[in-house]
């Protein structure tokens, strides 16, 4: 059995989710009339239109204005990394539910939602500041 896993998602338009995800630096094409693949590290995201994804999973998407299905979790190298691309997240228009801040003194995080209401966050972990066990 192959070891890649492809994350489906859906959006309400492709070509504009794909300019969002390009616009905060995160490489996103077209492929095909009617998705788009968004490569993150190892994780290939593959965005889709409502529609499809429903005939194909054969249910309804979440409504993201009143819950969260899932969070994108994305690695990130400092807290500069961090800051910056979530000024690229409002410029683009994504909305930040989560500011930049510190946990526990060597976590730093901040979450944002796409044009689709899907919630992705980001990380940066401090491991020389990491508790020890």
């Amino acid at each position: 059995m192959s070891q890649e896993i492809w994350i489906n998602l859906p959006v309400k338009d492709v070509e504009r989710s794909t300019a969002f995800f390009n616009a905060i630096g995160l490489h996103a094409v077209n492929v095909g009339s009617v998705r788009a693949k968004l490569d993150i590290g190892q994780t290939t995201i593959l965005l889709f239109p409502d529609a499809t994804f429903e005939k194909f999973t054969g249910s309804r998407i979440a409504d993201t204005s009143r819950s969260a299905e899932v969070i994108f979790s994305i690695g990130a190298d400092s807290r500069e990394e961090i800051d910056a691309f979530i000024q690229k997240v409002e410029l683009a228009g994504g909305s930040i539910f989560g500011k930049p801040s510190e946990t526990d003194g060597w976590m730093y995080g901040a979450g944002f939602a796409d044009l689709d209401g899907h919630r992705w966050n980001l990380l940066y972990m401090d491991e020389s500041k990491m508790p020890k066990r």
